[in-house]
């Protein structure tokens, strides 16, 4: 069990409810707020975080049923234990109370050593499931977190229409080959740091690191206004974090990193592929491809940034550098109209 004090919201009509509720929680070493009714308790909800909630059920304006069913709706709320304390009688309410997601149903008068076990087992829960967040959103892109947060995890995919975008450090291999190997972690860390704030900030995700490089996806599996604009403009912060960057490795005399990126726009199939005890987020297709043929071919046609047709008729206010019409890309039968950035 935890020792930390908890943050406790005690929400019942009653005042000399909420004044007896108040001091038998400080006096369990923990902090206590309170709220007169449910409409008060789902405001004070929305504006600071709680550790746990004891909730009567009879109260006006928003009883305690229907703040169950509020905070179960609410992805932000849904882990937030809830002890509900109540007068009202009928097994029927109590399992409605459970099946709405209460933890645990204490009868008035409440018995005050009944309370401390499970005040402190329900915040034991909400450490352990925080905890489990923390972990998940280290591993896991916050957009992904929150996919599986709104819909589960299964294995499977679902056809969606993104943009994805490949980075590749041009002549890394060369590069390594000078430094140790310390030196080249450092190295790419550094890149991955630039790199992965350049998508995130765009409202895109890293779906796989490969090495010296990485594929973004941008309006997957959190859909964006215009994916193709959010891919470009991270693109571009792209470019701009590594001349920054080189600014820095010139006054250490050191080379300067050079990266092309491709970016395609259309449909894709987006999802969780692996094993149930082991899956990652990402996505195929043709779109995926032909990305990633496009970096690749940043090295034939020495451009920063090469987009297909699909992704530049999305774009407002672009500047075209140079069109290369029917193109033959490898992979793909038909030729295709690309585009330098």
């Amino acid at each position: 069990m935890t020792d930390t004090p908890g943050h406790l919201l005690i929400v019942d009509d009653n005042k000399v409810n909420r004044l007896l509720l108040s001091r038998s929680v400080e006096l369990l070493g923990h902090h206590a707020s309170v709220a007169e009714n449910g409409r008060i308790a789902m405001e004070m909800l929305s504006n600071q975080p709680f550790d746990l909630l004891l909730l009567d059920i009879e109260m006006p304006e928003m009883d305690g049923f229907q703040v169950l069913e509020a905070i179960k709706s609410n992805t932000d709320l849904r882990d937030l234990p809830v002890i509900v304390t109540s007068s009202i009688e009928g097994l029927g309410n109590v399992v409605r109370c459970i099946e709405l997601g209460a933890e645990d149903y204490l009868p008035k008068p409440v018995n005050k050593t009944l309370l401390g076990a499970r005040v402190s087992s329900g915040l034991e829960k909400k450490r352990l499931r925080d905890e489990q967040k923390r972990l998940l959103e280290r591993f896991a892109t916050t957009e992904v977190a929150q996919d599986l947060q709104e819909s589960g995890f299964a294995i499977g995919g679902k056809r969606a229409n993104a943009s994805v975008l490949f980075c590749d450090i041009r002549g890394f291999t060369t590069l390594s080959e000078n430094l140790a190997p310390e030196e080249t972690i450092d190295l790419l860390n550094t890149f991955y740091t630039l790199m992965f704030e350049a998508v995130t900030s765009n409202g895109g995700i890293v779906s796989l690191m490969l090495g010296d490089g990485l594929m973004a996806l941008f309006g997957v599996p959190q859909p964006l206004p215009n994916s193709a604009q959010s891919a470009v403009a991270a693109g571009r912060e792209m470019h701009n974090m590594i001349e920054i960057l080189n600014l820095e490795r010139r006054a250490e005399g050191k080379s300067d990193l050079k990266i092309g990126i491709g970016i395609a726009t259309g449909e894709v199939v987006a999802g969780y592929a692996g094993t149930d005890d082991r899956a990652t987020y990402t996505c195929i297709g043709s779109t995926v491809n032909l990305a990633a043929r496009l970096e690749a071919e940043t090295q034939i046609t020495g451009s920063r940034i090469l987009i297909d047709q699909e992704t530049l008729e999305l774009l407002e206010g672009a500047t075209v550098l140079e069109s290369f019409a029917g193109s033959r890309i490898k992979g793909f039968s038909d030729p295709l109209d690309i585009h330098a950035l």
